[in-house]
């Protein structure tokens, strides 16, 4: 406003700008690192205020925005008037010469219609009902704006080169060599911070406030997330970006789930101005990460914070300032704070959606489900407790299924991990489970891993076509079949799992007979008793070193205690892919018996069975070789083949054991 009392007063310009108590203290007072929840901001003091109106003359700060450049082209700074009403409102009037005109409306075009802060430097307006987007997310991206990423591959690699060799100035004008838009400045910053700045821990702990400005940021290359979120906007504003600092609350490092925010502000970050809206982004949890049990800092690029759909951002983020958000309609900090939290890596590694959608799961008869949309296949795993156990994990083509069953009554912590494209499982979900009642009924073995049941995963493998596409397999007398389709090329290897002692490592695939027919393979099992079993498969390609990989398992039930099936017959390696055993399954052969013994061999001159003297099996027409045996007198009986007519060496095949007499 302008204040003439003749014609020959003194015009007077006054920018009058009025913060909010919580934004007054925000700006006064250092915030901490998502690394420290300990150490906050306090929302109320931490000022030297002069209230009742009183006014206060003071130094204008900062005048190191643009370094030395801008002493040189300002040497008076203008005066500032800051006063304080009864309820805590800041007034600050600048007074400009007439003629004068802030530093940043000279450098940049004043169409932008930007407001003079303190220094003479833009100050931007605050958001509106234009910038807000839509609760909840509506899928449609990940960012507040449409990005092609493969549009940054140039200006990334150069910007992430970029070396410091002055000052702030000629830093941002060597990163802008390559930017042509505002988009391009932001995100050449963006990526030169995330890729040079390394978290302070010590400083932050310390609450060091030099280590919290731009000289002392880039000489160190060390700061905190003000230090970050400072640091950001003034190279932003260098580069002529409008561009804020947003104070707020974070479920950042330490966070708990369902914890509550009061007090203190924790966390700070950026919002800027492009394309006629504003938009969100985090430079310090895009940069890296700390390490809980080490306390050390980790460079590790996350994409997901640049431009941040506010949606999303919302999640993780509370901004001090409601429109800050930038969501129609905004949340309050009970919604915040009760909200299930996505991680970053949840939406990186292609999730759309969770269910339930509250970080707190009671359980129904001693059971949780939780189940994840995925937009392609993923692979999923969890811990409950820090264990793999005590659940079944099923994959699905978009997505998993997870039935839970905690083994005893209270507070549990399910944690969820996908892998995605990458090798390595990441957290994406994590819950809080309340039991209140436990199903003594369902006890899962220890060794039942992840997941359960054929998938598309299995498909990818090399197995096809199962005979039993659901992960649970009942069987009444304790023997089962299960069949599938094997790519050509490769091997399987399955082995039984239970939590009694009657298998053992050398018994674990003794209850498993593998037959193969033509292009599919039955696993005959037989169970040694009633209860719960993990049978794992397994596989690997014959022509490739390397160890089988594990591919699924599935759970097999027996509640018949009559059960009490022995061991099939020890195979050894000659026992051919294509063979086939029809007599006898068991391994373990009565006394005193003539046994009589069915087989298909392929590519045999001659088999025989050897206990305490040899018997020949003849090949009959429909291609078995058949015969019997004695097991008197012997505590052993095998099978023998000899594949060249020309030679005399037979090999072994298959051990049967003979009982006691």
């Amino acid at each position: 406003m302008e204040l003439r009392k003749d014609g020959n007063a003194v015009a007077i310009d006054m920018l009058l700008v009025v913060h909010s108590e919580k934004r007054r203290a925000a700006q006064g007072a250092h915030l901490t690192p998502q690394a420290d929840p300990g150490a906050r901001l306090p929302r109320r003091g931490g000022f030297q205020c002069v209230g009742n109106g009183i006014r206060k003359w003071q130094k204008s700060e900062d005048n190191d925005f643009h370094g030395n450049l801008a002493e040189k082209e300002h040497p008076q700074q203008p005066q500032v008037i800051t006063s304080y009403d009864n309820q805590g409102t800041q007034l600050t009037v600048e007074v400009h010469p007439r003629d004068a005109m802030p530093q940043l409306l000279k450098k940049f075009s004043l169409a932008k219609c930007l407001q003079g802060d303190k220094n003479g430097n833009t100050r931007p307006r605050q958001p509106g009902g234009k910038d807000a987007h839509a609760y909840p997310w509506d899928r449609s991206s990940l960012k507040s704006m449409a990005l092609d990423l493969r549009q940054f591959e140039n200006l990334d690699a150069y910007a992430s080169q970029v070396t410091v060799k002055s000052g702030l100035d000629e830093l941002v004008s060597d990163l802008l060599q390559e930017a042509h838009s505002d988009l391009e400045r932001v995100r050449a910053i963006w990526i030169w911070i995330c890729h040079h700045i390394e978290y302070d821990m010590e400083a932050a702990q310390e609450k060091d406030h030099q280590a919290f400005k731009p000289t002392d940021i880039l000489r160190t290359q060390k700061t905190n997330c003000d230090g970050y979120a400072g640091l950001f906007e003034r190279m932003c504003r260098i580069a002529g970006v409008q561009c804020v600092t947003v104070p707020g609350y974070s479920k950042g490092f330490g966070y708990q789930t369902g914890q509550s925010f009061s007090g203190e502000f924790d966390h700070a970050w950026n919002s800027v101005y492009l394309e006629g809206r504003w938009h969100l982004l985090d430079s310090t949890w895009g940069s890296g990460l700390v390490d809980k049990t080490t306390s050390k800092f980790t460079f590790l690029y996350n994409e997901f914070y640049f431009l941040t759909h506010p949606a999303l951002f919302i999640e993780d983020h509370f901004p001090d300032n409601k429109n800050w958000q930038l969501l129609k309609p905004p949340q309050s900090l009970r919604q915040f704070e009760n909200s299930m939290y996505h991680k970053s890596e949840f939406y990186n590694k292609g999730m759309l959606s969770a269910h339930p959608d509250m970080s707190m799961i009671r359980t129904v008869n001693g059971k949780a489900t939780v189940t994840i949309e995925s937009c392609a296949p993923t692979l999923f795993m969890f811990m409950l407790n820090g264990k793999q156990e005590h659940g079944l994990l099923s994959l699905r083509k978009n997505g998993m299924k997870l039935e839970v069953y905690p083994p005893t009554m209270g507070t549990h912590r399910l944690q969820i991990f996908a892998k995605g494209s990458s090798d390595i499982y990441s957290s994406v979900l994590e819950y809080t489970i309340k039991c209140n009642y436990v199903d003594l009924g369902i006890q899962l073995p220890a060794e039942l891993h992840q997941p359960v049941g054929p998938s598309w995963f299995s498909e990818q493998m090399g197995i096809v076509k199962p005979s039993h596409p659901d992960p649970i397999i009942h069987t009444r007398d304790g023997r089962c079949s299960i069949s599938f389709g094997v790519e050509e090329g490769i091997s399987v290897l399955a082995s039984l799992h239970g939590d009694e002692g009657a298998i053992t490592e050398e018994t674990q695939r003794r209850y498993i007979f593998q037959v193969h027919r033509e292009k599919r393979t039955e696993l005959q099992v037989q169970l040694p008793h009633a209860g719960k079993f993990a049978l794992k498969i397994f596989v690997k390609k014959r022509q490739e070193p390397g160890n089988y990989v594990f591919v699924f398992n599935y759970l097999l039930c027996c509640t018949n205690t009559q059960v009490n099936w022995p061991v099939f017959p020890e195979s050894f390696g000659n026992w051919g892919q294509d063979n086939e055993l029809l007599e006898p399954l068991s391994g373990v052969l009565p006394a005193n018996r003539n046994i009589p013994f069915k087989l298909k061999l392929h590519g045999v001159a001659k088999a025989l069975v050897k206990g305490r003297d040899t018997w020949p099996l003849t090949l009959s027409h429909e291609g078995y070789w058949e015969g019997s045996c004695s097991t008197a007198g012997c505590q052993e009986v095998y099978v023998m083949v000899l594949e060249n007519a020309n030679h005399n060496f037979y090999s072994y095949i298959l051990k049967y054991r003979v009982n006691a007499q």
